[in-house]
Parts: C-alpha cells; structure tokens; sequence
C-alpha cells in the first residue's frame, strides 16, 4: 500500500493526541529479501525521511525527495494484523531511527507478538524491543559527490561524509540487539574499509562479532546492475569468510514498487 503525499517529512505529526504518528511512505507485504531472514514472509513499513543520501538509494523517496502520508501507531498495526500470514515485520526507511517515537510502534509490535527487524545505517540508537537490528553502515562508496549525486549538485557531500558513521550508535546497537552488519559493496575497493569498520568494532564492543554476521551484498536497483556485480561480490565474502547476502526482492520483481 503506497500512502505517498506531497507532505514535508520535517514537518511534526499533525496529530495532538496522545498517539504517536508517522511519516509512512509505504506498507505492503512481501518476502525479506536480504540478510540472515532472506525469504521470511514479511509486512514491510517503510517510513519517510533520512539523515544520509547515498547516491544509489533504492528508495529515493523516503530521502532525496520524501513523499509519504501520517499513520498513527493504532492504524499501522491494524494494516499489519490484516496480512494474517506475516508474522515478521520489516521497519525500513530512509532511516527509520530518525523518528523519536518510533519506539513505541516497536514496543506496541512486539507486544502483538511480531517479531521485528529494523534497517539502519546505524547511526542512531533507540532503546526498545528490536528482535533484529540489520544494520548497514555506509561506506565512502556511498558519498553523494557532483558526479553521483541524483540532484547532480553534490549539496549533500559533505554532511553525509560527516554523518555516515557513529561509532557510539553503532556499538551500543550491536551490544544491545540481535544484529546483523550489512554491507553495500559497489566494488573491490570497498573491501579494506569494510575490514577496517569491523575491527573497529570489534574493539569497541564487548560483543563477540562473528564473520557470519557481516553480510555483502552487490550495489544494484535493477536485476541487471546486481547481475553484474554479485559474482565479484560473492568471491569476496569467501575470500574474507564472511556471508554474502542476495537481494532476493530485485531478482524476483526487479525495481517494481511495493515488493
């Protein structure tokens, strides 16, 4: 169910109740198709609004141009509970863990008894009932600069670069929750950064981070893109031990919306 409108995600909740609302720019039922739960039933609800653009974002209006329409929590769950076969929810974005209240969708989701996996570029850590915390952190791959910025201006160089990584966030995520560290690999060079990151992390965190726990996967919004890429890409998480993750949504329906 796309529910875009031509609101601006900055703006507060219209609502003045007590319930706490959001910027939805989708919600329907597909498959998961990355990470250790590739392939579970899911309802996906993906709100509006990120502190980052990556240049390759498959979801471009949730962050360079945010459409989306207000839900309140009591509403969501209501259009979640009606795809009766899921009981595994994905809490996407843009980047979900912008919105103060999230929480509380989360904590209401669970005490339904779903189990809930949130996507982040784990830069912001929230405290509430995640079952998995897929985390991607983003690499210098992902800056937006003048030759590969959708805008083609590169006005969001600098801020993300500055913002791409929180090493407080992301530690207190991974000692906190179940997790998972998902990484987009436009190519070979990413590999030392990845490398890097993890030991960081690995260091800073009490957390034994296994390399099954760090997935790549290929850069792509199209099945062609990602055909392209996925056969270097799976070499390398062999070379390294670590997973490789397919982007199963892509190779069954493409870029079509709402999967």
């Amino acid at each position: 169910m796309p529910v875009n409108s031509e609101v601006d995600v900055s703006e507060s909740s219209p609502d003045s109740s007590e319930t706490a609302s959001f910027p939805i720019n989708e919600l329907f039922y597909s498959i998961q198709g990355e990470g250790k739960l590739a392939g579970v039933p899911s309802v996906f609800v993906r709100t509006s609004g990120c502190n980052l653009r990556c240049w390759f974002c498959d979801s471009y209006h949730t962050s360079w141009e945010p459409t989306h329409a207000w839900m309140d929590a009591e509403d969501i769950i209501e259009e979640v509970s009606s795809y009766s076969q899921a009981a595994h929810i994905v809490v996407t974005g843009g980047e979900p863990l912008i919105h103060d209240e999230l929480g509380k969708l989360i904590n209401a989701l669970d005490s339904e008894g779903y189990h809930t996996t949130v996507e982040t570029n784990g830069t912001i850590y929230r405290d509430t009932s995640i079952g998995l915390a897929s985390i991607s952190p983003k690499l210098a791959s992902s800056i937006p600069t003048p030759a590969r910025d959708p805008k083609g201006d590169g006005e969001w160089a600098e801020k993300h670069e500055q913002q791409r990584t929180d090493m407080t966030a992301l530690t207190r995520l991974i000692e906190d929750y179940p997790f998972q560290l998902k990484f987009v690999v436009t190519d070979s060079t990413d590999i030392d950064e990845i490398t890097n990151l993890v030991e960081r992390v690995r260091q800073q965190t009490s957390v034994r981070v296994r390399n099954q726990d760090i997935l790549l996967m290929p850069e792509g919004q199209t099945e062609n893109q990602i055909a392209k890429k996925r056969e270097d890409v799976a070499d390398l998480a062999m070379e390294h031990g670590y997973r490789y993750t397919p982007r199963l949504h892509v190779n069954l329906w493409n870029d079509e919306a709402g999967r």
